[in-house]
């Protein structure tokens, strides 16, 4: 049995006992692949993303070397000839096989997705079981690469919500004396999270300290209105209200489980998706270079849920192919001959198709960057992102968001530093710049759902009104306008 730990120092365990890893380069190719999480990663990508910017000569063959190493150790008593059972080969590439339940980064995840908040005493086992498996910061040791600054974020992220789900499920129980200190460190540490204030203040209403949960609301409204230029959202409006009045539901917690030997029926679970019932996205991929088409095939093939539905050499075939086969998603190369990728996304945003174009390039420049998010992508990635970023990119461009990658969002504010002119533009009420300001700082529609408390669902069609009305085709167009008029600085743009 291998045990795999990545939430903290890294280390793996073979048969009860820690083993070495050898160097730091190497611990980063087992990491990359533990971040790929059982999907194969192509050498290629390996090189680039272990040496950004100039790689070794030999590159190639000090990889094959770090994972000869790494076998030996992972699968100690494996014979000379016999094939890899742990790091194995999936060309072009390298994969990592483990159970879900064996690497704790997987297993975390896990805990925290399947959790719909149902039983509340099912959810508070469930999340203190997750976090029982944090020692530490998550891949503190490779924070100088990109795609575990990513991945680290993305945890972390998971984390806070572990922490949240656990304090509403001890709330709802009525158990909320012992979780007040450690939600007002949690609210001054994520100030910006409603949902931390929200639980904090409920807490300590039902302790009793009514004048503190109302101090605990005005903190809240200062550090938004500072912070963001906003208001509370709903939830924390209502619950100033319900304070405010003394309603009894705030002082209704659940009955303490019943001690009766014989166990209370559980809930009925919900139906887990059937990906088999659902139509894979599909996804058209146009770039001139061979090499880049064969990788980005090999990370749809990996991908459960995507299909390639056809590739192009240059601009007027993506247009041509796009406008027969009708792709969810076209993966656009900016640079391209005969007709270069700008000008091909620009035809095919205008011309009424249902497709999503996401911008790839090499280097992002500013004014590649700019003129990209103007003619309405929806994403701009590096082609050196992890293919995990690259798929949320896909699925967040068919769902309605935009993802840019966090690689070139800094161009995006000094292409913008130092702009004089202001105002917001005509006919856009409050409630639309701030919905503009969210957008703009990179929050993805759940994410505004839960800042401002409404409906995932009603979010994305104020979304498609606000983009209608303002005749534009992407919400990426919204970021544009908000920093073109002076909606939103650039250094408040990081989330």
């Amino acid at each position: 049995m291998v045990i795999f730990r990545a939430l903290g120092p890294l280390e793996v365990i073979v048969e009860g006992e820690t083993i070495d890893l050898g160097g730091l380069r190497q611990q980063a190719v087992l990491a990359r692949l533990l971040v790929a999480g059982g999907r194969a990663v192509p050498i290629g990508i390996l090189i680039d993303e272990l040496w950004p910017g100039e790689p070794p000569v030999q590159a190639l063959s000090t990889i094959q070397g770090y994972v000869s190493r790494l076998r030996r150790v992972l699968e100690p008593h494996r014979a000379p000839r016999q094939e890899a059972g742990v790091l194995v080969s999936a060309p072009p590439g390298y994969a990592l096989r483990a159970r879900p339940e064996d690497v704790d980064c997987w297993w975390f995840g896990h805990l925290v997705k399947v959790d719909h908040g149902g039983d509340p005493a099912e959810t508070l086992d469930r999340m203190e079981s997750a976090l029982a498996l944090w020692r530490g910061p998550a891949l503190a040791a490779f924070q100088d690469l990109p795609w575990a600054q990513a991945e680290a974020h993305r945890l972390d992220e998971l984390r806070l919500l572990a922490v949240e789900r656990r304090a509403d499920a001890a709330v709802r129980l009525g158990r909320t004396g012992p979780l007040i200190p450690d939600l007002e460190a949690h609210a001054s540490a994520h100030p910006l999270r409603e949902e931390a204030w929200r639980l904090l203040a409920l807490a300590l209403y039902r302790a009793g300290r009514r004048g503190d949960a109302l101090g605990a609301l005005h903190r809240a409204r200062e550090v938004l209105r500072e912070e963001l230029g906003l208001d509370p959202g709903p939830a924390l409006q209502r619950l100033q209200q319900d304070i405010l009045a003394q309603a009894p539901h705030l002082g209704c917690a659940l009955p303490a489980p019943a001690t009766s030997s014989a166990p209370a029926p559980a809930p009925a679970p919900e139906p887990a998706p059937d990906l088999e019932t659902h139509a894979p996205l599909r996804v058209l991929i146009a770039d001139d270079q061979g090499l880049v088409r064969i990788g980005l095939k090999v990370i749809l093939a990996s991908e459960p849920g995507l299909e390639l539905a056809g590739e192009a050499e240059n601009g007027e075939q993506a247009i041509a192919l796009t406008m027969a086969t009708r792709p969810d998603v076209v993966l656009m190369d900016i640079q391209m001959p005969r007709l270069d990728g700008l000008a091909a996304a620009r035809r095919i945003l205008t011309s009424g198709a249902p497709t999503k174009v996401i911008m790839m390039t090499t280097f992002g420049t500013d004014e590649n960057l700019y003129a990209a998010l103007r003619a309405g992508v929806s994403g701009f990635m590096l082609k050196t992102s992890p293919p995990e970023q690259l798929i949320a990119a896909i699925r967040a461009a068919v769902a309605g968001d935009a993802l840019l990658d966090p690689a070139v969002t800094t161009h995006l504010i000094a292409a913008f530093a130092g702009r004089s002119d202001r105002g917001v533009p005509q006919g856009l009420s409050d409630s639309d710049v701030d919905l503009i300001k969210l957008i703009a700082r990179g929050f993805t529609n759940r994410r505004i759902a839960m800042t401002l408390g409404v409906p995932e669902r009603e979010i994305a069609h104020e979304i498609t009104g606000l983009l209608r009305r303002l005749e534009l085709v992407d919400r990426a167009q919204l970021v544009v306008l908000a920093y073109e008029n002076g909606l939103i600085s650039p250094g408040s743009a990081g989330t």
